[in-house]
């Protein structure tokens, strides 16, 4: 065996090994699931062969992270009964635990006799331990330093519980263990921590360099040592540091990409959390929270989800095709059924965007699924003697083109799957036929869901909700920070030409936390960037994978698929016009409860800070969903001399991270009705903290208004420039998620992909919660003063007034 794999050595002298790529993923098969060491070899050879896939350490011989996912080798276990001690039950009914440990002997051992306590505390039999044998003397120093102690659990079926009860037992057993491990020690899950807890895989994984996996794992040396598949991972650390628990395979994942919306798709979990009901499950459920691991790479937190939505009774391909839905609006070449699954699944999961290519397998079906935009391939050949080989790249098996039955590679948005208990490769054709005809999608779309463009006003209807004097606009227009050059050269020229206007590169504004023009809040954040999506997805000329598409309304319980999942209002795309919102305000027709919270604060109350509005703000916004309220409307309207408007995105923020820790985010929707927000940074930022859709009514206001003097023309309708402006928007918005590699605004809402630069940490994590601020700077009361600053000069200061509206002073 170890010859076998240091053959492939002669693979790295090829300057090709010098390139440091993404991810490798790949997987061998046996077509009908017949387990031979032969597919643990073939395994371990395209493992090797993916290497220049990986990175390693100064050592030379730590590597990024390696390993193999296969099925349990039960000859193997049962040839060794006599030196563990016990017998084993048919196949099936029992389940192996791969376990690192800390090396300390008594937390060690306090830990072991905790597994089997949970075991038994969960109705299932601790038949026993076993010392994996490993030889270490293939490990680098920086691996050795971190390497734990490894062992086997072997868990006996209990009487009581069928084989889809036995999964989940062993998932809260586990999920329990790894919470008594952080609550008793402090361990984070790079100290105690189960790489695979099954009755039908096993997985060998660790800081090792990809042909070390079998020389430092023993076991995978024997003959008969068997497997029907081998699913293998390189990994090239981004987003987290090596260690070895974050070496793939996870415990159903090896995924090659970027999980670029991994902040708001946790928060949009930990919140669905709250919500969680299961009539076979009712009494456990909150031994397996939280869902997501802290802490996690986004590639474990991904497998965490997938682990979860499969414990509730979906298959592996509908769990990914919510997960990493293909793009279908629009599309003339789906069908209508499929259409109504992928929009009925956007009610009840965002899209985890990002480049992605996912082997994956439950023991019992083995496949990969590609991302929408398709910037990770995916080959597969099919062998004469009925082996299937998957892989990130070709040439990961030497096969002779005569033993080739066909081959060919995964397309954008398409899943390639192995069922090894039917014998067969399940098209992709043939999985969407399945998935579109179980359940009546198409009808509870139909019947349940509210679409706001069959709904939309005439253009008549078109007209701002509230009208202003040229001295009201005015003052509103200084209150909420705009200048002339806001007006001018930003929001007159989208309104005329339907998209931002160009500028030079380079920003020589100085810092917000460093101006004396007291700027908004906006101004304290900047956007980050993928880190390794590259190129940029190209919003203009794949305009078929991208979406502004959202849903307003409440989330369903995850344990179920109904009708009622479904009553969702549907946005094309999320700037309302005024006439939009009160449609929406009107609970469109009636199908919805909205009400307004106000964001105002009365300046004749001297004594009322900022923080104690805004604590008013959420305690009010609570009180209207436990009244069943949907829709939430944030609004500032009615700012004048008496009343100060709270900065727009701390409120949102501040109420979107609020809802999320009381557990009431998916109740509702966040809607804001501002005068703040013009610039497409502001809408980013709205909607990166949890805004579901923005009225920026004084934006519209100014367009009716149509002062020449602004640079508005006057051969536009108003409400041609209106619309002019929501599509100059919506293009800012699309190439902003694109600089981040997401295609959908869904997945970008929440997922707050910033850096504060400037504000203060408590601050931040009080209302900006996980957004990292590496200098610190101002807090929430001097926020307050910029904002008191700016609605003095707009009311109180008449010559700075004048002066804003070209007057004589």
């Amino acid at each position: 065996m170890k010859k076998i794999v240091e053959n492939e050595l002669e693979f790295f002298k090829d300057p090709r090994s010098i390139q440091r790529d993404a991810c490798g993923v790949g997987f061998v098969a046996h077509l009908q699931g017949n387990p031979s060491h032969d597919i643990i070899v073939d395994g371990l050879t395209v493992l090797s062969r993916l290497d220049h896939r990986g990175g390693r350490a100064s050592d030379g011989k730590t590597g990024d992270g390696a390993g193999i996912m296969m099925q349990i080798p039960d000859q193997f276990f049962r040839e060794r009964q006599e030196e563990l001690g016990f017998t084993l039950p048919d196949q099936g009914n029992y389940a192996v635990g791969m376990i690192f440990l800390p090396k300390d002997p008594k937390i060690q051992q306090e830990l072991l006799t905790r597994v089997e306590a949970e075991v038994v505390d969960c109705g299932q039999t601790c038949l026993g331990f076993r010392q994996v044998p490993v030889d270490d003397s293939c490990l680098g120093e920086i691996a050795r330093a971190s390497e734990p102690a490894i062992k086997q659990v072997f868990v006996a079926r209990g009487e009581q519980t069928d084989a889809i009860r036995f999964e989940w037992e062993l998932y809260r057993i586990r999920k329990r263990l790894e919470e008594f491990g952080r609550a008793r020690f402090g361990l984070h899950q790079t100290q105690f921590y189960f790489p695979s807890f099954s009755s039908r895989t096993l997985i060998y994984k660790g800081l090792l360099l990809s042909h070390d996996i079998a020389n430092y794992y023993v076991d995978l040396q024997s003959d008969s040592f068997k497997s029907g598949f081998a699913l293998v991972h390189q990994r090239f650390s981004t987003n987290t540091l090596p260690a070895w628990p974050l070496a793939q395979p996870f415990r159903f994942l090896g995924h090659n990409g970027e999980i670029n919306t991994l902040r708001g798709n946790v928060n949009w979990m930990k919140a669905r959390s709250a919500q969680l009901k299961s009539r076979d499950y009712s009494d456990t459920l909150q031994d397996i929270l939280p869902i997501t691991t802290p802490a996690a790479s986004d590639s474990a937190i991904l497998d965490n989800t997938v682990e979860f939505l499969l414990h509730t009774k979906r298959s592996f391909p509908h769990v990914l095709s919510m997960l990493i839905p293909e793009p279908w609006e629009g599309r003339e070449d789906l069908t209508e059924d499929l259409k109504a699954f992928y929009e009925f699944q956007s009610c009840l999961m965002e899209p985890w965007d990002g480049p992605a290519f996912v082997g994956f397998s439950d023991g019992q079906i083995v496949g990969a699924r590609l991302d929408r935009n398709g910037l990770r391939p995916g080959r597969y050949w099919v062998t004469i003697d009925g082996r299937v080989i998957m892989s990130s790249e070709a040439g990961v098996l030497d096969i002779a083109s005569s033993d080739v039955v066909y081959k060919g590679r995964l397309s954008p948005g398409r899943m390639f799957v192995v069922d090894m208990n039917a014998g067969q490769i399940v098209s992709d054709e043939s999985i969407k036929e399945e998935l579109q005809s179980a359940k009546p999608y198409r009808q509870w779309i139909r019947q349940h869901m509210v679409h706001l463009e069959d709904l939309s006003p005439k253009e008549y209807e078109q007209q701002p909700a509230h009208t202003y004097t040229q001295e009201q606009l005015f003052e509103l227009q200084m209150a909420f920070g705009y200048s002339k050059e806001d007006l001018r050269m930003l929001i007159a020229p989208m309104c005329v030409d339907g998209k931002e206007p160009i500028s030079s590169m380079g920003n020589d504004a100085p810092l917000a936390v460093l101006s004396r023009r007291h700027p908004l809040l906006y101004n304290y954040f900047k956007q980050l960037f993928a880190q390794v999506t590259n190129p940029p997805i190209d919003a203009i000329r794949e305009e078929l994978v991208t979406s502004l598409s959202l849903n307003l309304g409440p989330q369903g319980n995850l344990f179920d698929e109904d009708a009622t999942h479904c009553r969702q209002l549907r946005l094309n795309q999320p700037i309302l016009t005024d006439a939009e919102l009160n449609r929406v305000k009107s609970g469109v027709s009636g199908r919805f409860k909205s009400c307004d919270v106000s964001m105002l604060l009365s300046t004749e109350n001297p004594n009322q800070s900022f923080a104690e509005r805004m604590e008013e703000i959420c305690q009010e916004v609570k009180a209207a969903i436990a009244e069943g309220t949907e829709l939430i409307i944030l609004t500032d309207r009615g700012a004048h001399s008496s009343r100060i408007a709270l900065p727009a995105l701390l409120s949102v923020s501040a109420v979107h991270h609020f809802l999320i820790r009381e557990g009431m985010r998916t109740k509702c929707s966040l809607i804001l009705e501002s005068a703040e927000p013009r610039e497409v940074h502001h809408f980013a930022l709205l909607i990166g903290y949890g805004a579901d859709a923005v009225n920026p009514y004084l934006v519209f206001a100014t367009i009716f208004a149509q002062r020449q003097e602004d640079g508005f023309s006057l051969e536009l309708s108003p409400f041609k420039m209106q619309q002019n402006y929501i599509k100059a928007v919506g293009a800012g918005l699309l190439k902003v998620m694109s600089k981040m590699g997401i295609s959908t605004l869904q997945s970008y809402r929440g997922a707050q992909i910033f850096e504060a630069v400037g504000l203060a940490q408590d601050f931040v994590d009080k209302y900006f919660s996980w957004t990292p601020s590496r200098i610190g700077g101002i807090g929430l009361e001097d926020v307050e003063v910029e904002s008191r600053a700016r609605q003095t000069l707009a009311f109180e200061q008449l010559s700075s007034k004048k002066e804003f509206l070209g007057l004589p002073v």
